[in-house]
């Protein structure tokens, strides 16, 4: 069993930045990729970004250019830094864990709610 744990959302000014965590425990699949996912109001979860355990990573159109993924994985912990952020990025974020073996498997936190307002 893996844990996720999200953390470092809040309130921000658009154009702001925020940094997003996610730390993972337990018996962590070596070959994995880790994601971050985003839910608006109203809308479906939606991919934003993601990075595999040998830092290959993955960009929605949205957030090219203003969001960086990266992991430690001596530590276990992906990150999302977030720059030039709009009132759209407005959502609860969410990490994901899956493996990348004949396991499949995929875990989930609980979420971190970002919200981009003056």
């Amino acid at each position: 069993q893996v844990r996720l744990v999200e953390s470092g959302g809040g309130l921000v000014q658009p154009g702001g930045s925020l940094r997003l965590s996610c730390a993972a425990s337990g018996s962590i699949p070596s070959r994995n990729t880790m994601a971050w996912y985003r839910q608006a109001p109203g809308k479906q979860r939606e991919l934003a970004s993601s990075i595999t355990n040998g830092g290959d990573t993955n960009y929605a159109d949205p957030v090219k250019g203003r969001f960086t993924i990266s992991r430690d994985n001596t530590r276990s912990t992906v990150y999302l830094q977030m720059d030039s952020l709009k009132p759209e990025d407005t959502a609860v974020y969410y990490c994901r864990l899956q493996s990348r073996d004949w396991r499949r498997l995929d875990y989930w936190g609980q979420g971190t709610q970002v919200t981009v307002s003056s």
